[in-house]
Formats: C-alpha cells, structure tokens, sequence
C-alpha cells in the first residue's frame, strides 16, 4: 500500500521506520517545520525529517496540513504519529482508506495531549497503544488494533514511550496488512469509559511534599526525561530525575538524611529516597547522592527543607 506518514519526534521516527521496512511504499513524508535551536539561530529538524532524509523520502512541512499540500503525492492511506497538528475534516476522506493514528493508550482512556504522563500520574498498571481510524472528534475514532503491557513501578514516560514504540511500530504494519487485504474489523470506542489527557505543564511538575511518597513518586517518574519534577532548596531550583518512596515520618518536605544511597525526603505519608537531582547552581549537572555528597554537601544541612517555593535561607 502506498502511505504518506506525518509526525515529527523520535517515537514517530521510529514508527517511521517500521513502514519504510515494510513492504508497503511511503510516498511522502510530513513534519513540523523547522524550529529555531536553543539559542534562537540555526534551524534544527525533527527526529522525524531526519529518517525522511537519509531515506531518499519527500519532505512537507506545510505551516497547516490540507489536501492542497498532498495533492502531489500518490498514495492510498495517511498515517499520523505525534504529529502536532489537528487535520481538518475535508482531509479525512480524501486518501482512499483515509487516515489512520497511532494513540499513546488504551483508548478511550486517555484521550488527548498527554496520555503517557497521565497514565503514570493516575497510578495505572496498565497501558498501551491504540491504533484508530482519525475521525472529527479528539481521538473517538473506531480502534483497529490495540497493544497491551504492565506498567511498572520504576516506568518513567521515557521508558513507555520505549515500550510502545516496541509494540505500536510492528502493530502498525500488520494493520495496515489487514486494511489493504480488506480484513480490518473496526471496533466502536465506548464513550463512557473515556477520559481526558490534558497538555503537560512544566508548573504541574512542582513538587508538594505534603502528598503520599507514592504520589511524589508517580510525579517524578510521569515528568521524567522531560521537563522533570522539581522543588526548591532554599532559593534554589531543584529537579528531581529518579528516585523511590520508602518508609519515613518527618515534617513534609524535610531532610531526614543524606547517604550515598539517597537523599530522604519526608512527604504527608512516608518518605521518598531521591537517587538523582540537579541544582540550579554550577554546571548544574545531574548528581547520585554520593556526588552531592562530595561536591555539595554544604548545601544540605539537618534542618534543610524542601520547599514549592523559593525561600531564602
């Protein structure tokens, strides 16, 4: 089957991939555009273009998808991964077999922006990836394939990304299999089991000490790689990259000790051993509590406290 695919970063890319191993024929590639670098230069693209380039692939990057912009292209099927860009409905039905998305969840939970860190945050011991028929609404579209797995205690967003990378890549192939050979059953999402994902935001990732260990938990791991769960020290910004609840009674928010086995944090019910921080001070580099221990040990005392607030001590 000839496929156009649109997405943009590296859990697209490597969806990507897969279809250009496959036997199936990609006729084209879209992205986001080109954005500006960390200090506003020199454009940097996506992980997504990247694989297009080194395959030979053609490249769009419309500014807004629309039939106008794939005209040039022969193909059969749209396939959108992490794309960022909602399409309009005129562009449903223009492929053939129309457009098909590869969902970070178990649809219909976690329908939306941020479905992983959701997942994590709500303490589900089960996810996967969905792969549906893109419909007008947000993610209700019929399911034609999904993928389960077990959500562990040390999964980090990061590390599910990974795991549904693993499963929705080869997923998506067969499906696109059984859609060519006429043998896709459809599967109706039943909106009553549906729940939202909103958008990530960084101050969400602000860390209340007065939580349950296990919350303070979910959180580190649900903003993990980015943009990481933080608190302060004093005035200065901490982020908190690994770590995991234990026993404890303290005032929340409080050190109860500094090993080089971790930095206890008392919470509202048990305490949490952080295993890697990075101070805004310095290089600012991500430490193990023994290298904290080493290099700056001076900034934890018996009475140092944990804050969601910068406070001058």
């Amino acid at each position: 089957m000839k496929v156009v695919f649109a997405g943009t970063p590296e859990f697209a890319a490597g969806h990507l991939k897969a279809l250009i191993n496959s036997h199936h024929e990609v006729s084209g590639v879209v992205c986001q555009p080109d954005k500006p670098g960390k200090r506003g230069k020199k454009l940097v693209i996506g992980p997504v273009k990247e694989v297009a380039i080194d395959a030979g692939l053609e490249v769009l990057q419309p500014a807004k998808l629309s039939i106008a912009a794939l005209e040039q292209l022969n193909f059969d099927l749209l396939v959108v991964v992490a794309y960022g860009q909602i399409l309009r409905s005129a562009l449903l039905d223009y492929p053939r077999f129309g457009c098909i998305n590869v969902h970070a969840s178990l649809l219909p939970r976690w329908r939306g922006a941020a479905p992983v860190q959701r997942s994590i945050l709500a303490g589900d011991s089960i996810t996967g990836v969905t792969i549906m028929q893109i419909d007008e609404g947000l993610d209700t579209g019929d399911m034609l394939a999904t993928k389960s797995f077990t959500v562990e205690s040390i999964d980090t967003s990061g590390s599910i990304l990974t795991k549904m990378l693993n499963s929705g890549a080869p997923l998506l192939v067969e499906t696109i299999d059984k859609i060519e050979a006429g043998k896709i059953l459809p599967v109706k999402q039943d909106a009553k089991d549906a729940s939202y994902a909103s958008k990530i935001r960084v101050e969400e990732g602000n860390i209340d000490w007065t939580r349950p260990a296990i919350e303070v938990d979910r959180l580190v791991r649900a903003f993990q790689p980015v943009p990481a769960a933080f608190t302060y020290l004093g005035n200065i910004r901490a982020k908190i990259h690994r770590g995991f609840p234990i026993d404890g009674a303290a005032l929340p928010g409080s050190l109860i000790k500094l090993t080089n086995e971790g930095i206890d944090i008392a919470c509202g019910d048990g305490a949490y051993r952080v295993q890697a921080i990075q101070l805004a001070v310095g290089k600012g580099k991500i430490m193990s509590p023994a290298e904290l221990l080493n290099g700056r040990a001076d900034l934890l005392k018996a009475a140092s406290l944990f804050t969601s607030t910068p406070n001058d001590v």
